[in-house]
C-alpha cells in the first residue's frame, strides 16, 4: 500500500517551488498535485495520456477542447489525449489531482 496526506504533498510541491508534484509512478498510472494561483495561467499544452482532474480545492474555469465549465471542490473532469485544455479564470488558489493513464513520461 501506499498512502499520501494532501497536506504533506502541498508542502513538498511548494519546497520544491513548482506547480506540479508527481507523487505516484506506476505501470499503468501516474498521479500529482497540480498549484496554480488565483488569477495565474495554466501553460498546459495537450499531453499524450488521457487524464482525470479532482479539484481539491479553489474555483476557475477549465475549456476542454471547444467545451467550457466552472470547477470547485469536487468536481472531476475527463480529458482524452491529444485535446487542448486548460484552467483559466481562476478564482481562488486551485489544487487539482491529476491522474495519467498510461503514467506521464
Amino acid at each position: 500500500m501506499k498512502a499520501f496526506r494532501l497536506d504533506e504533498l502541498e508542502a513538498e510541491r511548494a519546497a520544491n517551488d513548482g506547480a506540479y508534484l508527481q507523487f505516484l509512478r506506476e505501470r499503468n498510472m501516474s498521479v500529482g498535485l497540480y498549484a496554480l494561483d488565483a488569477g495565474g495561467t495554466d501553460p498546459q499544452q495537450p499531453h499524450a495520456q488521457d487524464e482525470v482532474y479532482l479539484v481539491v480545492s479553489g474555483r476557475a474555469a477549465i475549456t476542454v477542447g471547444m467545451e467550457t465549465q466552472s470547477v470547485a471542490r469536487g468536481s472531476v473532469v475527463y480529458v482524452p489525449a491529444g485535446v487542448a485544455h486548460k484552467f483559466h479564470h481562476i478564482s481562488e488558489d486551485l489544487r487539482v489531482l491529476v491522474v495519467f493513464s498510461p503514467p506521464e513520461k
